[in-house]
């Protein structure tokens, strides 16, 4: 139970869903955490319920100022910043190329991309005076093949792909890993709001070979392997976690 203990971790989106299931491993395994994301609520609670090693913020993913907030608030907390998982992001509407609004296409692209190269800029310095560490990307399988109908979400989950692995070069000399994630589909509540109710079960049952979605603790628990020193050798990879959804 101490695979990071020590260790001060930043998680973006972590109200709910993989991110909310990542900060519990991480507190479990020893790390001193800070939550952030805009749903106040359900991160408050969130933060309360895991104790005294865990602490919530209010913050936009797109804007600079608030990533400077973030990091300033997790150095003075927990005095430093070993750990940062770029969890928050959005789905696009699924249309053709010609029905989707330049508008929506930078939305995706501020939530999902510019917010992790906010965050890599913001984050690198005090990770830098802290020593080893670890960034941990979350992309998509839509980061590894394409899809129809889906330009702007799977366009921002490759240029996750790219950031992160030109980030593990640069930042390799100083003993910072940086690997991106690579779910299928989860059981979220994101998921849940994209299916039909009347297709649900036929969705999840066809999601992956394995006949059912992911649970988030089995992405969390990827995350948590990234972020520790069991994978003290792997930077600038993409770890895919789809049931084998890209096996077809």
């Amino acid at each position: 139970m101490d695979r990071m203990k020590g260790r001060v971790a930043l998680i973006t989106g972590a109200a709910r869903g993989i991110g909310a299931a990542t900060a519990r491993r991480f507190v479990e395994e020893g790390a001193l955490v800070l939550l952030t994301d805009l749903l106040d609520a359900e991160g408050e609670a969130l933060a309360r319920s895991l104790g005294a090693n865990a602490r919530y913020l209010h913050h936009d993913v797109t804007r600079a100022e608030d990533w400077a907030r973030a990091t300033e608030t997790v150095t003075t907390a927990f005095g430093g910043l070993n750990v940062l998982v770029n969890n928050a992001g959005i789905l696009a509407a699924q249309t053709p190329i010609e029905q989707t609004e330049e508008s929506d296409f930078r939305r995706v692209m501020d939530v999902n991309v510019v917010s992790v190269f906010l965050g890599m800029k913001a984050a690198a310095p005090a990770m830098k005076a802290s020593g080893p560490g670890a960034i941990i990307n979350l992309s998509s399988v839509a980061g590894i093949i394409g899809t129809a109908n889906t330009a702007a979400y799977t366009a921002s989950k490759f240029a996750v792909r790219g950031l992160t692995k030109s980030l593990a070069m640069e930042l390799a000399e100083f003993g910072i890993r940086v690997n991106s994630v690579h779910p299928g589909y989860v059981d979220t509540k994101m998921i849940a709001d994209m299916i039909p109710a009347e297709h649900a079960e036929a969705f999840r049952s066809s999601a992956s070979p394995l006949g059912r979605l992911a649970r988030p603790i089995e992405i969390a628990n990827m995350v948590l392997f990234l972020a520790s020193e069991e994978s003290s050798y792997a930077t600038g990879s993409e770890f895919i976690v789809d049931g084998g959804f890209t096996c077809h």
